[in-house]
């Protein structure tokens, strides 16, 4: 089989690279930077073209949509949906099964947890963007044009997020550093976090499912979700350090975000912080059998990939 990855070098990318190379499978990444790993085919294209689109995708048995964009909306609104209807196209031409890894916004704020039958109603402008490159997907599912799954996560941290996770960055990072850490607006309120590795093994498992296809999949995270607090304290410990850290106010990241377009992008994401996040994959658990990796258990591996011990 050959597993084509499009936008190679992120976090889900270098995860499922690493999951798929130690299952025997034939991987090709595609970039536009011609990213590459050691096992694997490298393949420069830009996804935003149809023409190298369609190049990428040939050949291909499963193509994995990992891409990720500059965070800025004004890009999202010009790139996501005609990157979305390439990749479809390209699919449906060479019959390559389509895997879509997306994330929550969409769903815009959600009292209690979020299932796969939440329904869509974004809060913020990119939250509009991802619904309606979901829904392209959709369609085409719905219509049986081409077999695919839409696979969803959580904010994620974990092996290979070191430029991603806000976990990462803000906490794990810093006080492997011995500096203080930083939590986001309220360390009271429950956020959910899924597990690089876990998300990792559960595309490879999805992906040679029949049955599984034409239908969203939450990626397998740890229930219940805990609070900043809590994992502020389960970083702490496993670094042997007290937990020392500073939780950042609306009012403080507003006025960054006057200095720094990427915080001034992130803001409209804020009520993901301000009141719980909570995300439920239970669906994919029992399909499964699967047990997706504690906090603890995760944490702890983040500390030593990064560290090199793992």
């Amino acid at each position: 089989m050959k597993h084509t990855i499009l936008g190679a070098g992120g976090s889900i990318g270098n995860a499922l690279t690493a999951e798929l190379l130690k299952s025997k499978e034939s991987v090709r990444l595609v970039s536009r930077i011609n990213y590459s790993i050691t096992g694997a085919e490298s393949f420069k294209a830009d996804i935003s073209l149809y023409e190298e689109t369609l190049n990428a995708v040939k050949g291909s048995d499963v193509v994995y949509l990992l891409a990720g964009l500059p965070y800025d909306r004004k890009v999202w609104v010009e790139l996501w949906p005609k990157i979305m209807k390439n990749v479809i196209d390209a699919c449906k031409n060479y019959g390559a099964r389509l895997i879509f890894f997306d994330n929550v916004y969409m769903y815009g704020l959600v009292e209690g947890k979020m299932t796969e039958e939440t329904p869509y109603f974004p809060c913020s402008i990119k939250g509009e963007i991802r619904a309606t490159v979901a829904n392209l997907l959709h369609t085409e599912m719905r219509h049986n044009n081409l077999q695919a799954i839409i696979a969803r996560s959580a904010d994620f941290y974990g092996p290979y997020a070191s430029n991603t996770s806000v976990l990462y960055l803000l906490a794990i990072d810093k006080m492997m550093k011995n500096k203080k850490a930083q939590w986001l607006v309220d360390d009271t309120k429950l956020h959910s976090y899924t597990y690089t590795m876990d998300c990792a093994k559960a595309l490879n498992l999805l992906w040679n499912k029949a049955e599984c296809y034409q239908q969203v999949w939450h990626m397998p995270t740890c229930s219940p979700a805990i609070t900043g607090h809590d994992y502020i304290n389960i970083i702490a410990k496993e670094l042997g350090i007290k937990p020392n850290y500073m939780v950042l106010k609306k009012w403080m990241l507003k006025m960054a975000g006057l200095f720094d377009k990427t915080i001034f992008e992130s803001y409209e994401m804020i009520y993901q912080s301000e009141f719980d996040y909570q995300f439920d994959s239970t669906k994919f658990d029992e399909y499964f059998k699967f047990k997706p990796t504690s906090y603890t258990v995760g944490i702890r591996e983040t500390i030593e990939f990064y560290q090199g011990k793992l």
